[in-house]
């Protein structure tokens, strides 16, 4: 017969297995802190990026960031208000020199080009017919003139009758008189007339002249027209890629608006941004390194805007391998401006532990310990810092992220 076992000692048994419990978990908790702290204390070797210092020639340079964009990029505008018609490309289309985009409506200009034609005409004839009016008038006044001349002759003979008479005793000093006073008059209006020829001949030419000008500034007007109704006529200006076409047929474009980019999307160029505070250290000229990933093309910045915007100064950099195969229109880039050469200085691999001049806690390795320094940076480039102080040629450094080692003073290196 089973007998009850006391409440005494099935507490006692409770208690005994609770106390075992809580002593595993405890030692499973040393065991886990234990390994944690071993942890923290060391590293692996394969781990870590070491730097061993050296003495040789940085390439200042300033960071900036940058995009690739189209060496060439033309963006087309409609000269006039309008209505799209009709739309002949997509966005991404190779097009040639001339290829037509898209069709605007043209009736309007149309009309007054060819209204511009007639009037054109019409001024032509104007002065086609002022030109043989004059010629006539002028005609009619030199005939005048020479007219006149022979009646003057006609006179000076009879003044030259009259007087011999006169000398003859035949004729009368009166008479004589009479014939030399209208030959001066006679002569004296033959003056006034040649005179009156000459003025009327010089208003006649400037009247020309001035239509003649009138004309050409209306062929011109007209030449600006034909200009407006060609470019309205919206074709591509060269070989390129179509990246952009407003394909909305039917919608109304006021004069100016953008219709259409080409690019031409073989040769790149890189758009430039960097703080103005370091807009001393950009100039036209400047030695350009472009990192694209682990690649590194080379170039020269060709322009710098003279004007901050934002806090922001842009600039162009031109490529030496501006059809390099990594390069996509609006691929975004790491910019490295050289502005000035150090020489014989003490450096270390660039990495990113460094934002700036100043002073850093840095790991050395001593043997199989790293021992956190205080070390003084100064410049730099894309791939070296310029060490001022805290470290000599030869000692190994860890450039790569040591962030969660900062709290430690000391560190063990594991093979």
């Amino acid at each position: 017969m089973d007998r009850e076992i006391p409440k005494e000692v099935l507490r006692k048994e409770r208690r005994r297995k609770m106390i075992k419990l809580v002593a595993v978990v405890g030692v499973c908790v040393l065991v886990v802190i234990l390994v944690i702290s071993f942890l923290r204390d060391s590293v692996n070797r394969k781990n870590i990026q070491l730097s061993t210092v050296d003495t040789g020639t940085i390439e200042v340079s300033v960071s900036a960031s940058g995009k690739v964009a189209p060496a060439f990029e033309e963006i087309i505008n409609t000269p006039i208000e309008s209505r799209i018609v009709e739309v002949y490309k997509r966005g991404g289309d190779s097009v040639d020199v001339g290829t037509p985009l898209l069709r605007l409506d043209l009736q309007t200009i149309e009309t007054d080009y060819r209204k511009m034609l007639d009037e054109l005409q019409v001024r032509q004839y104007r002065i086609e017919q002022q030109r043989i009016k004059n010629s006539s008038t002028l005609s009619d006044m030199e005939m005048q003139l020479k007219v006149n001349d022979m009646q003057i002759d006609k006179m000076e003979v009879e003044v030259r009758n009259e007087r011999y008479l006169d000398s003859l005793g035949a004729g009368t000093t009166d008479k004589v008189r009479e014939t030399e006073l209208s030959y001066n008059v006679a002569r004296l209006e033959q003056e006034q007339a040649r005179k009156k020829f000459e003025n009327d001949k010089k208003v006649t030419d400037a009247e020309l002249r001035v239509q003649e000008l009138e004309l050409e500034i209306f062929r011109k007007s007209l030449a600006e027209t034909r200009r407006i109704l060609n470019d309205a006529q919206i074709r591509s200006p060269r070989k390129a890629i179509l990246t952009y076409i407003n394909n909305q047929v039917g919608v109304r474009v006021p004069q100016g608006t953008q219709v259409a980019i080409v690019s031409d999307l073989s040769h790149f160029k890189i758009d430039g941004e960097i703080a103005d505070s370091y807009g001393d250290r950009i100039a036209t000229g400047n030695k350009v390194v472009v990192k694209i990933g682990n690649e590194q093309l080379t170039g020269a910045v060709s322009s710098v805007t003279p004007l901050s915007k934002n806090g922001i100064i842009q600039f162009t950099v031109q490529l030496d391998d501006d059809n390099h195969p990594r390069l996509r229109s609006g691929l975004k880039t790491d910019v490295y401006v050289m502005n000035a050469v150090k020489d014989d200085v003490m450096r270390i691999a660039n990495g990113p532990y460094y934002t700036g001049k100043g002073t850093y806690e840095l790991f050395v390795l001593d043997g199989s310990t790293l021992k956190k320094r205080k070390v003084q940076l100064g410049e730099s480039n894309f791939e070296y810092i310029e060490v001022v102080s805290g470290l000599q040629p030869g000692q190994q450094v860890v450039v790569s992220d040591m962030s969660e080692y900062r709290n430690r003073n000391k560190i063990k290196v594991k093979e």
